[in-house]
């Protein structure tokens, strides 16, 4: 049965058929950077994330680059993606590196035990992954086997990779064609310890970690970041006996959160929903906030100077897999709704950019809240997430604008997990940021199903003269692109933006996401 969600809105200013949100963004008051690694991706080995999302082979009658689906290649370059996670998640701890190296066809095949019970041929490997990155120009972050592997496995990958010269591991990459050695930035130590990497106690964990990272050495050309396995949402303790137990041993410390449903059953349809349902799901999504400020206060107590970041490698929706599809597969559609969860969950990074320094959505390809969808016949669909992400491009290395809104609320129900029985939800969802030539961009989100809002920006600081922008939106929030429809959602251009002596006005219709460039 389905639960009743308890939702009211809470009207604080009206403007004839418009409500009405003000804001003022403090031009001169930005003080961080936006890591451009927020807008992070995630390839697991799961489902055709990999193979027919990433991977078809050079031999594959689906036009493609050495290997690498070319639609798919081009529609990641566009994307300018920062950085690549893989090849986990839950395969990670299962994956043993030097099945996946030499002549493909002599590579072992091995049954994917975590989805599916699928069987790989083992072509996707070292190679393919990080000649990859080198494509598309964005960092390595390689997800290392703990739950059953060895220090000496994971040392000795990490010596293949990045080790230039002279090393029985190096060598061996040279009799594997590639002489030069990659550049591998970011190393997880295991992932998700506390469940699928391995079932571990925190305090066992940690005393693992610390063996781990001190045999997980930087190579000369090459430091390694460090990411030790962290907590899932709501586990605060995790985070207290990591920073307790590791301290600086780690640079970095992961996050996993999933909007998922709070329906008895199921995780529900990622297209056939209510709007009740609608709410409920950004309410859940804006809990993110509280749960990075939580984890955020116990990193503070040791770190207070924040040479520890918060990475929140795995985040998004995850519904029910669609009628039809592989089960363990995680293959979802991605409807207007997930573009509203993609955009207030990048204006919550934004705000705590001093602390969280990387995100990667799950995933990129044909597994949950992806950028793209394939199909074994050629087909390629951009998702509404895909676009949102292709619209905050010029966030990546922006600095972060504080901003003062006021703006109309909506109650939902809180997730179970907090202590609220209701939530509140902003009707607008704000963000603004300066870059280099010092232009401002400015997100709006209006996630009100029936009501357009007026906005009024004022720009203490600024000396803007023009405005231009797009929208992302769609007649119903259940919309959707698919294969035989596949640009029903896509931005166009927003002209109801008006600027006079530094304010801006701006009319959002309901369930619609604006990007604006201020010059």
């Amino acid at each position: 049965m389905k639960k009743t969600l308890i939702i009211a809105v809470l009207l604080t200013i009206s403007c004839g058929s418009f409500a009405k949100t003000t804001a003022t963004i403090k031009a001169n008051e930005g003080k961080d950077k936006i890591n451009r690694e927020i807008y992070g991706q995630f390839a697991e080995h799961l489902g055709s994330c990999i193979y027919g999302g990433l991977w078809v082979g050079e031999d594959s009658p689906i036009p493609n680059i050495n290997g690498y689906r070319k639609d798919v290649f081009e529609a990641l370059k566009n994307l300018q993606v920062p950085v690549l996670r893989w090849p986990g998640g839950c395969f990670a701890d299962q994956y043993h590196w030097k099945d996946g190296i030499g002549p493909r066809d002599k590579r072992p095949s091995l049954r994917n035990n975590n989805w599916g019970g699928t069987m790989e041929d083992n072509s996707f490997g070292t190679h393919e992954f990080l000649n990859l990155c080198e494509m598309l120009g964005c960092e390595a972050y390689i997800s290392g086997n703990v739950g059953s592997g060895s220090v000496e496995e994971l040392s000795q990958w990490i010596e293949y990779m990045t080790c230039e010269q002279g090393t029985p591991m190096a060598n061996l990459r040279k009799a594997n064609g590639r002489d030069k050695a990659w550049k591998v930035k970011y190393l997880g130590i295991g992932n998700e310890a506390w469940g699928c990497g391995g079932n571990m106690r925190s305090e066992y964990y940690a005393d693992i970690y610390r063996k781990y990272a001190t045999y997980c050495h930087s190579y000369p050309y090459n430091r390694l970041v460090k990411v030790a396995s962290g907590a899932s949402d709501y586990d605060y303790d995790w985070t207290k006996v990591m920073m307790d137990r590791i301290g600086h041993q780690a640079n970095g410390l992961s996050l996993h959160y999933y909007t998922v449903t709070g329906w008895s059953g199921s995780k529900g349809s990622a297209t056939k929903f209510d709007n009740d349902q609608y709410y409920w799901t950004m309410g859940k999504c804006l809990e993110i906030e509280d749960v990075i400020k939580k984890h955020c206060a116990i990193m503070d107590e040791k770190d207070p100077h924040k040479r520890i970041a918060l990475m929140v490698d795995e985040w998004g929706t995850w519904w029910d897999e669609e009628p039809g599809t592989v089960r363990g597969h995680l293959y979802q559609q991605n409807s207007m709704r997930d573009a509203m969860v993609a955009a207030l969950s990048l204006n919550v990074f934004h705000r705590h950019t001093d602390r969280v320094k990387m995100a990667n959505i799950a995933q990129v390809v044909n597994v949950l809240q992806s950028m793209i969808l394939t199909n074994d016949k050629g087909q390629m669909v951009l998702t509404p997430t895909y676009y949102v992400f292709e619209m905050y491009k010029d966030f990546q290395e922006a600095t972060y604008l504080p901003m003062d809104v006021t703006t109309e609320n909506i109650m939902v129900r809180g997730d179970n997990h907090s202590n609220n029985q209701q939530r509140s939800v902003p009707t607008i969802s704000t963000s603004a940021a300066k870059k280099a030539d010092g232009s401002i961009v400015l997100s709006l989100s209006n996630v009100s199903l029936d009501k357009a809002e007026e906005v009024e920006v004022s720009l203490d600081g600024a000396n803007a003269k023009t405005v231009s922008g797009r929208i992302l939106s769609s007649k119903n929030i259940t919309d959707f692109n698919d294969f035989n429809n596949p640009e029903l959602i896509k931005p166009a251009a927003f002209k109801d933006a008006k600027l006079s002596k530094n304010v801006l006005k701006v009319k959002i219709p309901a369930k619609s996401i604006v990007v604006l460039n201020i010059k």
